[in-house]
């Protein structure tokens, strides 16, 4: 039987008084649930518009931007931990708050890796899990919506609030059936990874790893690595998306032209001479001079291409089909138990220290991964299962 769906009318809240209160009430309450609404086309950065708590007695939407609203409360509330906060794929949420108070929320409670462990599929929506779990439907119509606009209409006000409000129900059905199966500790291991704030940083160092590159010698790899660094750094700087700085294809073709001057920085597709001469463009020039002139002994390596080396196709094949097995016959999704490279990782001749090899991962899949390798055990169909015999 579903729960009964009662919810509270809510309340905006636009004063520090009044989200103080607010906050005060929630700190007694075991958990409370939060959504956000913000928008990040033109800038880097999110920039946050509202913020909605549900409480067993208190609905509220906060007006992030209202004039002269100190959010303080709010970090209070989110620091405090004896009151679980409650999310549904929490990630670009938590690193709102991260860059707003200098912390995560903690401990943090997240329906969508709930509902993997408990048999969802990867990634549920959340309307899936309001109308499977709680009876109830969520209105689309504002996901869209322009959430800087002032005022909030009442109509935007209602849609935001139903995200928290039906989230509890949400919460208390998960919560009931991994207590029942005894996987809420699964849940946890989650949220470990959720609570690092590590988790939602970008390292500059690293953003060239986001690119499709084919065919670039050390050199070209050196000035990649140093334009995408400086691009990563400038849209954060200025807070811009980063393609508005220069666009990912660009990337390659600056790097195998390799300009030393504004002339022929034109002559990549896109860069007009207006940016070329200006100061970013400069200062683009600077970069890819510095990795220019990189010795031949601080080059990076190239990324290993040996196909001697790679784990058997088939040995991959075999371990999906046991993975796909394993979560099918637990219930849990097959992406939270093991990656698409963990698995390359585990095929090959020395498994890293893998997720999938610790913990509930290694009792449900890790542990007869191995012992498939190693020829113990092997893979059946009878009928149309898979079915896991025991050699020896």
């Amino acid at each position: 039987m579903k729960p009964q769906a009662t919810f509270a009318d809510p309340v905006l809240i636009t004063t520090t008084a009044a989200l103080a209160a607010l906050c005060e009430r929630l700190a007694t309450e075991a958990y409370v649930t939060v959504d956000t609404e913000f928008m990040r086309e033109r800038t880097y950065f999110p920039e946050l518009c509202v913020v909605q708590l549900g409480g067993a007695r208190d609905v509220a939407v906060i007006d992030a931007q209202a004039p002269a609203l100190d959010l303080a409360p709010l970090g209070a509330l989110f620091a405090n931990p004896g009151v679980v906060k409650v999310f549904h794929a929490c990630r670009q949420d938590i690193e709102i708050f991260l860059l707003k108070f200098g912390a995560v929320p903690t401990p943090i409670f997240d329906t969508q890796v709930a509902a993997m462990v408990a048999g969802f599929g990867d990634q549920v929506g959340y309307d899936t899990l309001v109308s499977s779990l709680a009876g109830g439907s969520i209105d689309k119509a504002h996901r869209f919506s322009d959430w800087q606009a002032r005022p909030l209409s009442p109509a935007q006000i209602t849609y935001a609030a139903a995200d928290v409000t039906w989230l509890r129900l949400v919460y208390e059905a998960l919560r009931e059936r991994l207590v029942r199966e005894s996987r809420i500790d699964w849940v946890a291991e989650e949220a470990a990874i959720l609570n690092e704030p590590g988790t939602y940083r970008t390292d500059p160092a690293d953003a060239w790893r986001r690119l499709k590159l084919r065919g670039a010698n050390r050199r070209q790899l050196a000035i990649v690595q140093a334009i995408a660094a400086w691009r990563e750094r400038e849209a954060m700087r200025i807070n811009i998306p980063r393609q508005r700085v220069i666009k990912d294809e660009q990337i390659p073709e600056l790097a195998a032209l390799a300009p030393t001057d504004a002339e022929g920085l034109t002559r990549v597709r896109g860069i007009t001479r207006g940016f070329a001469e200006g100061k970013s463009g400069q200062a683009l020039l600077a970069v890819i001079a510095t990795a220019r002139a990189l010795p031949e002994r601080d080059l990076p390596q190239l990324p290993r291409v040996n196909d001697a080396a790679k784990p058997s196709p088939a040995l991959v094949a075999l371990l999906k089909v046991l993975l796909t097995e394993r979560a099918n016959a637990n219930h849990v999704a097959a992406r939270l138990i093991a990656s698409g490279d963990d698995i390359d990782t585990l095929a090959g001749d020395t498994p890293a220290n893998l997720p999938c090899l610790t913990g509930w991962r290694a009792d449900v899949f890790g542990t007869d991964a191995l012992r498939l390798k190693a020829g113990k055990i092997a893979l059946a169909a009878k009928g149309r299962r898979v079915e896991v015999i025991e050699i020896g």
